[in-house]
């Protein structure tokens, strides 16, 4: 006689298996995105920003999969404590790696704009170290979901804090150097940008941290 409670199990474990491949992509999807805002704000770089409000538009479609993805799962199957956990982390991880996208968008839209030719050689540098910090934290967020790793939230809140350096630093310099009010505010706002960035990487592998503990 076939064991229809553990054959149910099977099966959910393997539709959460697709979801979390699904999850990973996504992961993929916000740290290229990130990679592209960069270029496209260094560079001054408007063949970036496509690539970034292309990259946008898969991961808006790839967000309403796995929300459906999860929907069903919770209809049709009964996870047990330790996975209803896992999946509820899912779903609140899912709108966070979205907003991240809209981010990086955020900071790419600055492409075309001449803002970091008009900004000093400190303040540049800055944000170029918060870009390449930025995609770091999301390459640990990443790795922390596909191990499933408890430490994973320390690590990036402790990863994290230079991101925070930067942002004050930078605002010290946009006040102190020689820069328009326009391009200091500007550059202002994209570092707020690469900080949220930086802490919605850490609040996702808190919660998967928490998850899977």
């Amino acid at each position: 006689m076939t064991d229809q409670p553990q054959e149910l199990r099977v099966g959910f474990h393997r539709d959460l298996d697709v979801t979390d491949q699904k999850v990973v992509r996504l992961f993929a999807l916000v740290t290229e995105a990130l990679a592209a805002a960069n270029e496209a704000l260094l560079g001054d770089n408007t063949d970036a920003l496509a690539t970034v409000r292309a990259g946008e538009k898969m991961i808006d479609s790839l967000m309403l999969e796995i929300e459906g993805d999860i929907e069903r799962l919770l209809l049709l199957q009964s996870p047990m404590a330790g996975d209803l956990r896992y999946v509820l982390a899912i779903i609140r991880i899912v709108p966070e790696l979205e907003r991240s996208g809209d981010l990086a968008e955020h900071i790419a839209k600055r492409a075309g704009t001449g803002l970091v030719a008009q900004l000093t050689p400190a303040a540049r540098g800055m944000l170029e170290r918060m870009g390449t910090v930025g995609i770091e934290l999301w390459r640990m967020a990443a790795h922390g979901f596909i191990e499933r790793d408890p430490t994973a939230g320390e690590r990036l809140e402790a990863a994290d804090d230079e991101v925070d350096d930067l942002h004050t630093r930078l605002t010290a310099e946009l006040l102190a150097g020689d820069v328009s009010a326009g391009a200091a505010a500007d550059a202002t706002l994209v570092a707020r940008f690469y900080e949220r960035l930086g802490d919605h990487a850490v609040h996702i592998a808190v919660r998967v941290a928490s998850a899977v503990s």
